[in-house]
């Protein structure tokens, strides 16, 4: 099954014991140039966070990226919004 990874996948971990309440998206976009673009935005929510594009030379390789990464969130406790 191949999943449409243009939308995000929007990840958040909260715990308020320790005052923590954070997000995380990731998804792949086409860049200008016919590659692909792993696009990643973090921060605690409710505030602007950062956003950091990542460019890759095929889609496969930014899917292999995005799994990478939403692994090792969903191992740090965070969970689908």
């Amino acid at each position: 099954m191949i999943e449409d990874r243009s939308t995000p996948t929007l990840l958040r971990r909260i715990d308020p014991s320790r005052n923590m309440a954070r997000f995380y998206a990731l998804s792949i976009e086409p860049s200008l140039f016919g590659a692909a673009a792993l696009v990643r935005e973090w921060g605690r929510i409710g505030a602007r966070g950062r956003r950091r594009i990542e460019l890759f030379g095929r889609r496969e390789e930014a899917e292999a990226a995005f799994n990478r990464i939403e692994s090792r969130k969903r191992r740090r406790g965070y969970v689908d919004r």
